[in-house]
Order: C-alpha cells, then structure tokens, then sequence
C-alpha cells in the first residue's frame, strides 16, 4: 500500500502544482488521469523522491519515503514521460550496465537478470540491436525492463503510451497489467482508454488536486441518467457551451455530436446515453475549471 497524505508543492513561479493530496494506492494498477498541467508529472516526481514536497508525508508500506530516500529508490522502479537512452549501445549492453549501478554486482546473476527482463519485455530477439534503431514502443518496452530491475515493490509510468501506434500501445498496456498482477503499478495518463482497460482503481487530478478516486465502474454508475447526446452544426457549439455543461465534442460527418451533463433532458433534440469514464473524466475537468475561475 502506498499512503499519500496532504501532499502541496508550489513552484518558485508561484505556480500551485500540488493542493493537499491525499491518496491510498493499493497493490495492483492504479489509474492517474488529469490534462497536461494537472499536477501528474509534480506527483509522480515527488513520489520518486526526485523532488520535495513543501508538506505532507508518502510512506510506502512502513517506510517513509520522504524520510529515507535511498531505502524508497531500491524499492521503486520509474519510467518518466522523457528518458534518454545512449543510441550506439545496445539494449543487452546498456540493461547490463543499469543492473550493475543498482547493484547487481555479480556477473552470471545479471546475465540471467538481463536475460529474463529483455525476455519480459519481448526485446530478447533485438537484444544485440542499438538503442537508437529501436521504435517508440520497443523504447518504452525497455524502459520498464529497466523500472523492473531489483524486484521494485512501486513501478512508476509517466505517459507511457503517448505517441505510440496501436498495436505497440497493446502490447506495452498488456505488459504493464502482467506487472501489475504482482506489485503497485501507478499509470499517469491522460488518455481515458488506458484507465478503462486496465485499472481496477483510479483518481482524477486538475488544478493540483484530487477530484475524484475510486474504481472506473463506481465512478461511471454515478453519472447514470445524466449524460445526454446531440448531434448539433459545429456554429451552434458556443451557444450550448453558454447554457450546459457540455462535457466533450467530437466530429462525425460533418457535423458535432455533444456529450452534456444535466439531471433531466436538457432540451428537445437530446437523447440519454450509457456514460462511460470519458464523461466522468470531463465531468471532473469541467468542475475544476469552473471552481478556478474568480468569483
């Protein structure tokens, strides 16, 4: 179990990144949704003892992570949004050489270790192949064979699928779930899909801080009956943004079909539909973004 608790961290610009975060995070995958800007990455960081917060306490089943970070590091594994890696080494050369600076001294333990991680990750085949030949998701399938070395009770992924094409977007979600059968997996995203295809547990951050935590589907029941569907021309967007709560738009054939949010039928035209944890998402941004504004 991770326990965060009134977790704030403000920048010298005097941007408010964190707003008293508080959070359990169970054994399994947890789900981190919010927009750029959120507060995720500040999170994320802050978990990874590569920043301080101005208050609050992380602890990490009995240790306390804030109060002794070396102990934190050994049991964590992290894939930030952007790592680099050196393009003229190979992968089995450079997890070699990751596995020796955590501590893998002995040489036939982490050949065996490299081994059985590149296999993991499905990269056994390229393993003689340079880091700079590899594509986005063979990158980011390294990157969590690297998160992965010395056993961490604590992975970290920072937008691991941004960019990604859909069949590497699968297989990189698929390795992240068989991970996640065994230690704390936190997936910070903003892609909605991510959350709902893997996540037996999620919060959603805006403004710096938490709107909503719980499970996808109990989040999703709650919106029952509220969400209404329109197909409307795209000039007439503005309008129904002044009178609703329109929680998204997308095109279709020409025209935009809305997502809106009201206790009862908001208008003759509209139709309920099933919500889903796209609506909720919205929901929570609209929320925020209304309770940021001056009074």
């Amino acid at each position: 179990m991770l326990a965060l608790r009134k977790l704030s961290k403000t920048y010298v610009n005097g941007v408010r990144a964190l707003r008293d975060v508080s959070l359990d995070i169970p054994a399994g995958m947890f789900g981190l949704l919010g927009p750029n800007g959120a507060g995720k990455s500040t999170l994320m960081r802050t978990i990874a003892t590569l920043q301080d917060p101005d208050a609050g306490s992380i602890m990490l089943d009995e240790l306390d992570v804030l109060a002794d970070k070396p102990a934190a590091r050994r049991m964590l594994g992290y894939l930030p949004q952007e790592f680099g890696v050196y393009p003229k080494v190979s992968a089995e050369a450079m997890l070699d050489h990751l596995a020796m600076l955590k501590g893998v001294t002995a040489r036939g333990e982490r050949r065996d270790l490299v081994a059985a991680l590149l296999k993991q990750v499905n990269l056994y085949d390229v393993r003689k192949r340079k880091l700079g030949g590899f594509s986005g998701g063979m990158r980011q399938r390294f990157g969590i064979a690297q998160a992965l070395i010395g056993n961490p009770k604590l992975v970290i992924v920072d937008e691991p699928t941004a960019g990604l094409d859909p069949e590497e977007r699968q297989r990189f979600l698929n390795l992240l779930a068989e991970i996640g059968e065994r230690v704390v997996v936190i997936l910070s995203t903003h892609i909605v899909e991510d959350v709902t295809e893997l996540c037996p547990r999620m919060a959603i951050i805006a403004e710096g801080q938490v709107r909503l935590s719980g499970e996808p589907r109990e989040t999703i029941r709650s919106l029952e009956g509220r969400v209404w569907r329109r197909v409307i021309h795209k000039e007439a967007l503005h309008e129904y943004r002044a009178r609703m709560a329109v929680l998204s738009t997308r095109l279709a054939t020409g025209n935009t079909v809305i997502h809106v949010l009201a206790d009862s039928k908001p208008d003759d035209g509209f139709e309920s539909v099933p919500p889903d944890l796209e609506d909720v998402y919205f929901g929570q941004l609209h929320h925020a973004a209304a309770a940021a504004q001056p009074a």
